[in-house]
């Protein structure tokens, strides 16, 4: 059957991305998940279109490589009838920025920034058209602040809030009922560290959050109009911490917690 409306996640082949893709499928939207794991999106797609009974397109496609990129933008483009897009899609890297590879650095801004930017426009120029939808940009606790070995992932998601806060406010000027947000999850239970190579080792337990949790606190948060989603009372108070203290006091914070967790 063809709900009418189509969402549109990437990174949608695990974790976050995956819950997403279930949670609007359970709601009723036809899903093009894009992922760069072809065989992990077949899975998926084939699930859901038994579970849901809705349609499910796969797009196998890397948004760090200009080709794969164009192809899903254009797809969003021709979306007809698309209605959400989650901007789920990214990837840590561990060490410090000079010590780093560069390739690594220039893969991670182009996914953050330069895919968010591209897919952002093709989905906003359909939805505004049609005077409704809802549009999720995964970011993290990590854009409200700096920490060691972290400089491109923290600058890149801090972009990523103030790019989604400049959404918010075009769409409130042109009258737009089109809703955006900023989801900023600390650390979640997903395979996001274990790619990375950073370990879960050195953060505990009660620090960590399911994906579930992360997602279904994003899809009241877009009910409610809220543009910036912590989820968890934790982080919550993080991010306020963050918010009243100096850097004075927030820079030889993280210094010492990175020397005490050994990252």
């Amino acid at each position: 059957m063809d709900s009418g409306r189509t969402a549109v996640v990437t990174g949608a082949s695990s974790g976050i991305g995956e819950v997403y893709a279930r949670r609007l499928a359970a709601e009723g939207y036809d899903l093009i998940l894009v992922a760069r794991r072809k065989d992990r999106l077949e899975n998926l797609a084939d699930g859901l279109k038994a579970a849901c009974g809705v349609k499910t397109e796969i797009l196998a496609a890397d948004l760090t490589q200009e080709p794969d990129l164009c192809k899903v933008e254009e797809r969003i483009a021709a979306a007809a009838d698309l209605e959400f897009l989650v901007n789920n899609a990214g990837f840590g890297t561990r060490g410090l920025f000079f010590q780093a590879p560069v390739e690594e650095q220039d893969r991670m801004h182009r996914l953050h920034v330069l895919a968010t930017v591209r897919l952002s426009h093709a989905a906003l120029s359909r939805m505004v058209s049609r005077g409704k939808g809802s549009l999720v940009n995964v970011s993290s606790v990590a854009g409200f602040a700096q920490s060691p070995g972290n400089a491109s992932y923290c600058a890149t998601k801090a972009w990523m809030n103030s790019f989604t806060e400049g959404l918010y406010l075009d769409l409130a000027a042109a009258g737009s009922p089109v809703k955006v947000q900023a989801l900023c999850p600390g650390y979640t239970i997903t395979e996001f560290h274990d790619v990375s190579g950073i370990g879960r080792e050195h953060v505990p337990a009660r620090w960590w959050m399911s994906a579930e949790g992360v997602v279904d606190a994003s899809l009241r948060g877009l009910e409610r109009g809220n543009l910036f989603v912590v989820p968890g009372w934790r982080y919550k108070f993080y991010v306020i911490l963050l918010e009243v203290a100096p850097g004075c006091i927030v820079r030889p914070l993280a210094l010492r917690i990175r020397g005490k967790y050994g990252r």
